[in-house]
């Protein structure tokens, strides 16, 4: 019988202890073989050397982007200037009849200056106004633009940061969401865009990063599926740039 608190926590430690030896004990015997007491040397680390150099060329890549993309339900549009993507995404806005358009506060959307032709639509540009409620804004909109930092066809992903200009609501809270990604942002691997975030060091991470495959999916206990449930239902990207001028 223990005669204080901290012999009685002592105790339970030692009991518990022996329990574990004991069980490990009994699988080793099970198994015919001692027990290992030491760690295992793991010589290697990170990913293995053939899988860094791994590289598709540029046509690869974007074959292999829009396969992913699409088989996790998004949509993918190869075009050659911001001047199509313009007009995609006003064609869009007019035939779904999108009234709230919301878009990060970066040059090459601003410079679309879409105000200027969705005269149907308030367009918002994130955090012009202080004063305003941009989550609220956020989940009001029809459609998000934003612009990739970077995209990985290996996986069918877009990673997105946030900033002050670059709000994460803008790519989690509308209806529709446009990703536009400039054609020298497609890596072939994921590890290509997780090393910068590495070299750049914790204390120059973002706000946020966030790796984007596809609308929202989420499922219950019972396998049913849903699209569009804490995300974004439809998404498209946008490619944006000539092949030829590629890596």
């Amino acid at each position: 019988m223990a005669n204080s608190h901290t012999e009685w926590l002592q105790q339970l430690k030692e009991e518990s202890l022996n329990k574990q030896v004991s069980f490990m004990n009994n699988i080793a015997d099970r198994m015919k073989r001692p027990r290992v007491m030491e760690k295992p040397n793991h010589p290697f680390k990170g990913a293995p050397a053939f899988w860094n150099e791994f590289q598709w060329e540029l046509d690869e890549r974007i074959t292999e982007f829009t396969a992913n993309f699409h088989s996790a339900g998004g949509y993918v549009e190869q075009m050659e200037e911001m001047a199509q993507v313009k007009s995609f995404i006003v064609d869009k806005a007019q035939k779904l009849g999108a009234k709230y358009v919301l878009m990060n506060n970066e040059p090459e959307l601003t410079a679309m200056k879409l105000d200027d032709v969705l005269t149907d639509a308030h367009v918002s540009v994130w955090n012009n106004d202080p004063e305003d409620n941009w989550k609220a804004r956020s989940a009001e909109a029809d459609f998000g633009i934003v612009m990739a930092d970077y995209a990985a066809a290996h996986s069918g992903s877009v990673a997105v940061l946030s900033s002050k200009d670059k709000g994460r609501s803008v790519s989690l809270l509308p209806t529709v969401l446009f990703v536009i990604i400039p054609i020298e942002r497609l890596k072939t691997r994921l590890g290509e865009v997780l090393i910068n975030f590495d070299q750049a060091g914790r204390e120059s991470l973002p706000a946020g990063i966030h790796f984007i495959s596809g609308p929202s999916r989420s499922a219950d206990i019972e396998n049913d599926l849903t699209i569009g449930v804490h995300g974004p239902g439809v998404v498209y990207a946008l490619i944006v740039g000539k092949p030829s001028g590629g890596e």
